[in-house]
């Protein structure tokens, strides 16, 4: 049994990998069966698709991003500092991949809305960071007053934060994410 789960793991771990770097499009299921070291039936044993592939890739990415953030912020209890640390981490990701940019918008950007599965989760994906930051500000609105409606900061947080990410992947850099980061101190 174990060895069936080391090479379920070994083909997302490299799809994964390709998927990230090259593009779904660009990453052919023989690239994965070779790199993963498989035959192609033990592929199509775990994975019924490439599209289920890069469904699974997803889901894999989402779990590790917000058990990754979570023990980044662990330790912090004041909502604010929270949340500048959320943009830090946010700058660690970007460093560690060498901006390569974020596995969802990156996905998004490659199969736009051809496959409505994976289109749906990207969606959800993208409103739980939005929900997340929007649980900060409410807690961070329990002690500061804000000279903007609450709703349109939450939403101006995120925007900020997805656009300098995408920014990142762009100038292979993560000063913009350094700029949100100061501009959201002006905020309190």
């Amino acid at each position: 049994m174990k060895q069936k789960s080391n090479v379920k793991e070994r083909i997302l771990d490299t799809a994964s990998r390709l998927f990230y770097h090259q593009g779904f499009n660009s990453t052919g299921i023989n690239q994965i069966i070779a790199e993963a070291d498989i035959a192609i039936g033990s592929l199509y044993k775990h994975y019924q698709s490439k599209s289920d592939l890069l469904y699974h890739y997803l889901e894999q990415q989402e779990t590790e991003y917000f058990a990754n953030l979570d023990d980044y912020l662990k330790d912090e209890k004041q909502p604010l500092k929270k949340l500048l640390k959320l943009i830090d981490y946010r700058i660690k990701v970007q460093e560690e991949s060498n901006c390569s940019g974020c596995h969802f918008i990156k996905v998004n950007a490659e199969i736009g809305r051809g496959d409505k599965k994976i289109e749906q989760f990207i969606v959800a994906h993208k409103e739980r960071q939005r929900d997340y930051i929007k649980s900060l500000v409410d807690e961070i609105s329990t002690v500061k007053s804000f000279s903007i409606e609450k709703k349109a900061l939450q939403n101006s947080i995120f925007l900020m934060i997805e656009g300098a990410v995408v920014s990142a992947s762009i100038n292979g850099n993560t000063n913009d994410l350094k700029e949100v980061k100061k501009t959201i101190n002006q905020f309190f």
